[in-house]
């Protein structure tokens, strides 16, 4: 199990977790059910690689150890370290960059309620940093990792571009959107010295 130091604790899994659990508990599964009585919509979340939709389509998500079966929503998603802007050196900045795809029913649906959530959740500045960072110390260690990260502030954007059909052609899928999400952050001194 990795200790809270290793270099796989990254910001990006907490971004990532946040949003995996928040996408659990505020999009129903399915849209004719109550959303107090759904399961909620279970997302994988996938770094950018090769993968193949059959090694999706039969994986589970664990969120806050409840299972959710693949429901046709999909994450993969791409780190992107910016140039620092300011001369003060411990205020990092990064960039993910998140495709999300749809692969199954509702594909439309799906797309806009996931694109809501990350614009309610993530596009208020600091104070969607505050509630991540509150998010974070309240939640559990994962693998074994606790959050050293404090998050300043967090803006969401979508290029503009013509989808590329070849790429949804290849992933077989049916919707899909590119989101942008812009943190900044500062570590704690127990990682920085690690």
């Amino acid at each position: 199990m990795p200790e809270s130091t290793s270099l796989l604790n990254t910001p990006i899994l907490w971004v990532n977790r946040y949003l995996q659990e928040k996408f659990a508990e505020l999009i129903p599964d399915n849209p004719d059910t109550p959303r107090d009585e759904s399961a909620g919509l279970g997302v994988p979340f996938f770094p950018s690689r090769p993968a193949t939709i059959d090694e999706l389509t039969e994986s589970f998500i664990k969120i806050q150890g409840t299972i959710y079966p693949y429901r046709g929503v999909m994450a993969t998603w791409d780190r992107l370290i910016r140039m620092r802007r300011s001369p003060f050196p411990h205020i990092k900045q990064e960039q993910a960059m998140y495709y999300f795809y749809a692969t199954e029913d509702d594909v439309t649906e799906q797309m806009i309620q996931v694109q809501e959530v990350v614009l309610r959740l993530l596009d208020r500045e600091d104070e969607s940093a505050e509630e991540i960072n509150l998010w974070a110390k309240n939640h559990e260690p994962i693998d074994g990792m606790t959050c050293e990260f404090y998050f300043h502030k967090f803006k969401v954007y979508q290029l503009e571009e013509v989808r590329d059909i070849i790429d949804f052609g290849t992933a077989r899928t049916y919707g899909g959107n590119k989101i942008i999400i812009e943190f900044e952050y500062h570590q704690s001194p127990q990682i920085i010295n690690s």
